[in-house]
């Protein structure tokens, strides 16, 4: 029974895995975002990713401001929370279904993943 239970957990796993596209490109990247806004409930986050290189949104309240670039297939950002300065950052970026995955330098780093809900809601 622990080998079956293993088997099936390691399957949905791997199908997980290979439902996630690595967004290697700007075009794909404003595709994905252009008419949503990247959303954590549980942290109260909201961010929109306007093409013209600007971030916008709230977490905790708080304002969020920045500005982004793609640079070699990485979306780089530096952004303000409040009064709090986030650094510059590049990420690797993936879509998953209806999420983006953000993973911090460069793909090596802390990951967090934005749920994509329509801007008309």
């Amino acid at each position: 029974m622990h080998k079956l239970i293993t088997v099936i957990f390691l399957s949905l796993m791997a199908t997980s895995a290979a439902a996630q596209e690595t967004l290697t490109n700007r075009s794909d990247f404003l595709n994905a975002v252009a008419t949503n806004i990247l959303e954590i409930k549980l942290l109260r986050l909201q961010l929109k990713v306007l093409d013209n290189g600007k971030i916008t949104g709230k977490a905790f309240g708080h304002n969020v401001t920045g500005a982004w670039e793609w640079t070699n297939g990485f979306f780089c950002r530096s952004m303000t929370w409040g009064d709090r300065e986030l650094a510059n950052n590049c990420q690797q970026v993936a879509r998953d279904g209806k999420s983006l995955i953000f993973i911090s330098d460069k793909g090596t780093g802390r990951s967090a993943k934005f749920s994509l809900r329509p801007t008309t809601q």
